[in-house]
């Protein structure tokens, strides 16, 4: 069976979302970490129909080494194209400043650890409260463990 994933980084974000990557990946994560002052990590993601890489910057949410990837997309009325890699692909890297690890997303379904997680969500990126506003949808809560 031949590995059907390239493995190459194809650019799909907006200009500025890949500038800000250069940034941060060019300074060895430490220019471009934060956006409007907030910190960001960058989740590198494999396509789940592509199979080509695919990087994402997302607000930092950490708690005791664990990340949380919150599939907000600003409120918008579908998904983030990240969640279903997570979902096809949950092994990856992430990137949090000079730090790069392998992480296992798991989505989360208790609603009591969901319930843990947003409030550590919004009081990391307090729009996350308004976001919710804009949709129907409940968002995708992912944690994102180191692999050791």
């Amino acid at each position: 069976m031949t590995n059907e994933f390239t493995f190459e980084y194809i650019a799909t974000n907006p200009q500025w979302v890949d500038e800000q990557i250069e940034i941060y990946e060019s300074s060895g994560g430490i220019e471009g970490t934060t956006l409007e002052g907030i910190p960001v990590v960058i989740l590198y993601t494999v396509g789940a129909k592509s199979g080509q890489i695919r990087k994402a910057p997302l607000m930092r949410v950490e708690h005791e080494g664990v990340y949380l990837a919150v599939g907000s997309i600003g409120g918008a009325p579908k998904n983030p194209a990240w969640v279903a890699n997570l979902r096809a692909n949950p092994v990856f890297e992430l990137r949090d400043g000079e730090n790069v690890q392998t992480v296992r997303a798991e989505e989360i379904s208790d609603d009591a650890e969901r319930a843990n997680w947003w409030e550590r969500a919004v009081a990391a990126f307090p729009p996350y409260a308004e976001y919710t506003k804009r949709t129907t949808r409940v968002f995708p809560l992912f944690t994102l463990t180191p692999v050791s």
